[in-house]
């Protein structure tokens, strides 16, 4: 097994990681101007926002899915020790 490229695949996974948390501050940055719409409505923004959380759910549920298939290969060079 070569350690090296394991501590590297880790590495490249914690950032995947960030990145997926970061996305979901953004959705609840986005739901929070969404909640102050109901207030002071502007439909056009509305509707920015609503497009904005369906495109940073989405890339949510990517980096999800990148995740678990990083986190396989990792594991299955962790077998071959």
């Amino acid at each position: 097994m070569d350690q090296e490229k394991i501590d590297n695949m880790r590495s490249t996974l914690n950032k995947l990681e960030d990145i997926k948390n970061s996305q979901e501050s953004i959705i609840d940055k986005i739901n929070h101007v969404i909640t102050d719409l109901f207030e002071h409505p502007d439909k056009e923004l509305e509707k920015a926002m609503e497009d904005a959380h369906q495109r940073s759910s989405d890339n949510i549920d990517a980096v999800n899915e990148a995740i678990e298939a990083y986190e396989m290969k990792i594991n299955q060079l962790e077998l071959q020790d």
